[in-house]
């Protein structure tokens, strides 16, 4: 993207730039950008982070619980028809 641009553009752009915003608001258009990026960056870390699914905390009484019936499931499924 960058790549096509040279040591006399950059100088083109730092000129054009003084004409239209003057030596005193440059440095605060940089802050400005800067702080931009820096909340882009930081929402696009958040994106990611929500990706991933939360993980549920499984509660041990329910476990054993689940794995009791799991069990009576198995035994009842083996019993021969009458």
């Amino acid at each position: 993207m960058l790549s096509n641009i040279g040591p006399g553009t950059l100088i083109l752009i730092v000129i054009v730039a003084l004409l239209l915003f003057g030596p005193n608001k440059l440095p605060e258009l940089g802050r400005a950008m800067g702080r931009t990026l820096k909340e882009f960056k930081s929402g696009a870390k958040e994106i990611m982070n929500d990706e991933e699914p939360p993980r549920k905390e499984v509660n041990s009484a329910e476990v054993r619980r689940t794995e009791a019936e799991d069990n009576n499931r198995k035994e009842e499924s083996r019993k021969l028809p009458e």
